[in-house]
């Protein structure tokens, strides 16, 4: 029987960060890891993940996942990072399709409802977000994330009305998103009914914003 091994918290600090792996064997298996750490969120929570089932679900040494992630953050970080990517990709296919008012409108409102079933649909997703909150480095995560969110909506603002006052429209584009985020979290822990009312509601809030931004001062006659 495999001696248990200390968690994350009790391994040697000569641990480096995450190992990025290049051969198609290690590639394989950091994508066993992820697997095995999603499917043990899913059932217990990222708050009881644990290396040492990581490693055993993985059928792999907690050497070998170490050398991979140095700690169960590290994993979580890889899973968020993952999530932000495709929903970044998403987010860029819509904002970059805007050519008017109309399209603006369309684009965020379907990029809102669309969100909303992927998070209902994925509950490891709202685990992790909720992981998120307790981490610094994570929270910097989603941080960066409501950023580059922000200016690809900003960017499709600027392309419907040129004459926008840039500051101000680039601080609440980030605002919206990140607004928007929070949003969502609140609507997953609500019935179901009360969820969609919550984004439809901050949904109305946010278009107006979007839909009537502030115009640079045309200065004196």
């Amino acid at each position: 029987m495999r001696k248990k091994t200390p968690e994350a918290s009790e391994q040697p600090a000569a641990v480096a960060v995450r190992r990025n792996p290049t051969q198609q064997r290690s590639r394989e298996r950091q994508e066993r890891i992820l697997a095995a750490a999603t499917r043990l969120i899913a059932d217990k929570g990222s708050d009881q993940l644990k290396m040492s089932e990581i490693a055993e679900r993985s059928e792999i040494s907690i050497g070998s996942l170490y050398q991979y992630f140095p700690d169960k953050s590290s994993v979580i970080h890889t899973l968020a990072e993952r999530y932000n990517a495709e929903s970044r990709r998403c987010i860029a296919e819509a904002m970059e399709a805007v050519e008017d008012a109309q399209g603006l409108q369309a684009a965020y409102s379907q990029l809102l409802d669309l969100y909303y079933e992927i998070v209902m649909a994925t509950p490891v997703m709202r685990d992790i977000w909720s992981a998120m909150q307790a981490d610094k480095q994570l929270l910097q995560l989603e941080l960066g994330e409501s950023r580059v969110a922000g200016a690809l909506l900003a960017r499709a603002m600027f392309r419907v009305y040129p004459d926008l006052d840039e500051r101000q429209v680039e601080e609440s584009a980030f605002l919206i998103w990140h607004l928007g985020e929070a949003t969502m979290r609140l609507a997953v822990t609500c019935t179901p009914e009360e969820g969609r009312a919550l984004v439809e509601a901050f949904k109305r809030m946010s278009l107006r914003e979007i839909m009537q931004p502030v115009r640079k001062d045309p200065g004196p006659p």
